[in-house]
C-alpha cells in the first residue's frame, strides 16, 4: 500500500516507462548510518537506479557540525540545499522520488527538506534501494549527471521548532523521541555525550515504523502507533531525535499515516539539546517523569 508520501517500486518502474507527463527526478541518498564505515557514494557507482543521481546526507542536506553549539546534523544553507538540489536535476515543476538503503531514513530527511523548501510532488521509494533490487528493477552503475534544474527553496512550509519551542511541545502537547528506546531511556548511549530523553517526552522509534524489509507499516497501523503515544488529530505534535535525520523519518511515518498532523521537527534534537547544561534532562520511561541530575 502507498501513500502521496510513498511510492513503491512496481509503481516507480511503471512511472519511469510511461511517456504520460514529466519524468521523475531520481535522489539516490545512500547513507549507511553513523555505525557503518562504508561509503554511500561507492554503493551509488556500484549499482542505482538508471538516471539517478547522488545527493550526499553531510554535504547537501545538513550544514557543519558546530561541537558544544550545533546538533550533529543542523539544516542546511537555503542556498547550498538549494544549489545541491539544482545540480541533481530538481526544479518545481518535475515530480521527486527519494531512495536509499538504511530504512528511508535519510531518504525522509531530504522528503523533509523538500516539502519544507516548498516542493510539492516529492515521494520516498517505499523500501529502498532493497525493494528495487527485490523487484527486479534496471541498475546502472558509474555516476548519473542529470541536466541541471531550476528549483527555488522557499521556506516555512513545514514547522521547524528550536530548544524552547520543543520544550513548550513537551509540556503543552505531545513531543516524540524517534531514537531506539533504550537511548531514551537513557541506556546503552553510545553516540551523545548525556544519556537520556527531554523532559516530557515520549518514546516512539523510528525503527518501529517500518517493518522487517524496512517498508513502512499500512496507514492504520502507522496511526494507531502515534495514537498509542497520544499523537492525534486536535494535539500539537512535535518530534526529535538524536542528529534531527531520524526525525524526519518519523515525520514521513506521520504523513504516511493519513490521520496525524505534521508534526514540527526540532532539527537540533537531542545532540543540540544537551549542548546547555541549563536544560534538563530525564531518563527512565518518561512521561513528565522525574528528572535526572547533569553531572
Amino acid at each position: 500500500m502507498q501513500t502521496a508520501a510513498l511510492i513503491d517500486a512496481d509503481d516507480l518502474a511503471a512511472l519511469l516507462d510511461s511517456a504520460d507527463g514529466p519524468r521523475p527526478v531520481l535522489l539516490d541518498v545512500r547513507y549507511p548510518g553513523p555505525a557503518s564505515d562504508e561509503d554511500g557514494r561507492a554503493q551509488y557507482l556500484a549499482g542505482h537506479i538508471p538516471g539517478a543521481a547522488y545527493v550526499d546526507l553531510d554535504t547537501a542536506l545538513a550544514a557543519p557540525h558546530v561541537p558544544g553549539v550545533t546538533g550533529r546534523h543542523p539544516l542546511p544553507d537555503p542556498g547550498v540545499f538549494e544549489e545541491a538540489m539544482r545540480a541533481a536535476g530538481v526544479s518545481d515543476d518535475r515530480p521527486v522520488v527519494v531512495y536509499d538503503d538504511w530504512l528511508s531514513i535519510a531518504a525522509a530527511r531530504a522528503w523533509w527538506l523538500l516539502r519544507r523548501a516548498g516542493h510539492v510532488d516529492v515521494r520516498v521509494l517505499d523500501g529502498g534501494w532493497s525493494a528495487w533490487t527485490r523487484a527486479g528493477g534496471p541498475v546502472d552503475t558509474g555516476e548519473s549527471l542529470p541536466a541541471p534544474g531550476d528549483f527555488r527553496a522557499a521556506q516555512g512550509a513545514l514547522r521547524v521548532v528550536d530548544a524552547q519551542g520543543a520544550a513548550r511541545i513537551a509540556r503543552e502537547g505531545v513531543l516524540l523521541d524517534a531514537r531506539p528506546a533504550a537511548r531514551f531511556r537513557g541506556e546503552d548511549e553510545t553516540i551523545d555525550p548525556v544519556a537520556g530523553h527531554i523532559p516530557g517526552a515520549r518514546s516512539l522509534p523510528a525503527a518501529s515504523l517500518v517493518d522487517g524489509a524496512g517498508r513502512f507499516l499500512a496507514p492504520p497501523v502507522l496511526a494507531e502507533r502515534f495514537a498509542a503515544v497520544g499523537a492525534v488529530a486536535g494535539v500539537e505534535v512535535g518530534v526529535y531525535c538524536g542528529s534531527g535525520i531520524q526525525a524526519c523519518h518519523a515525520a514521513l511515518a506521520a504523513e504516511a499515516s493519513g490521520a496525524v498532523p505534521s508534526p514540527a521537527v526540532y532539527a537540533g534534537s537531542w545532540s543540540e539539546w544537551i549542548t546547555d547544561p541549563a536544560r534538563g534532562v530525564e531518563t527512565g520511561e518518561g512521561g513528565r517523569g522525574a528528572e535526572a541530575a547533569r553531572g
